[in-house]
């Protein structure tokens, strides 16, 4: 493998592992060994589904606004927001009238991610 393969862009459509994870809420995936980065786009006013996953996980908002469903909170997050959610707590994001894109940091990687498929699980 070469280490050019090694380097991605945030803005290459095509470039991670896409998943559709719920109407309007799509990730591209970049899988490492001890840790995975996805890149999840949710449409105008869209949201995922609410769920949780024994992994521990970072995020970031790229670009948009959007609400961040946390256990029984809701935080509204704006560009450079960034926020860690401990493995076991339910989660999910509501994005503003434009949209958001979202940058999600998993450690260890989710093994349901590494394949392609639909939905937040399995």
């Amino acid at each position: 493998m070469s280490q050019r393969d090694e380097f991605h862009n945030l803005d290459r459509p095509d470039d991670g592992l896409f998943r559709e994870l719920a109407p309007g809420v799509t990730t591209r995936i970049f899988a490492g060994e001890q840790a995975m980065l996805s890149v999840v786009t949710i449409a105008a006013n869209g949201q995922g589904t609410l769920h949780h996953h024994p992994e521990e996980q970072w995020g970031v908002l790229l670009d948009g606004s959007a609400i961040r469903v946390q256990g029984a909170e809701e935080i509204p997050v704006q560009k450079g927001d960034f926020w860690r959610t401990p493995g076991g707590v339910s989660h999910t994001m509501r994005a503003g009238p434009d949209g958001c894109r979202v940058l999600d940091i998993f450690s260890p990687p989710r093994p349901e991610y590494k394949k392609p498929g639909k939905g937040f699980g399995g």
